[in-house]
């Protein structure tokens, strides 16, 4: 799907700020919306969704149960 999406979730990352989150976010709604920067008109259901996105991304990786493996 969207290449350009990194994984977010520990030990593949770490430090995953909100803008990551965000820019995660912002990045799957161009992808399903086919814009890249939307219309006025439909400017506020896009940032809409981006915000809905983002957060139910937060919403997931706060709830995640992982599997601490050492890398000793």
């Amino acid at each position: 799907m969207c290449r350009s999406i990194k994984t977010l979730r520990e030990p593949y990352a770490s430090d995953v700020t909100d803008e990551d989150v965000r820019a995660a976010a912002l990045q799957y709604v161009r992808k399903v919306s086919g814009f890249r920067s939307p219309s006025t008109r439909n400017a506020e259901a896009f940032e809409q969704a981006v915000e809905a996105v983002a957060a139910a991304t937060q919403t997931l990786l706060d709830d995640l149960q992982l599997k601490h493996v050492s890398r000793d």
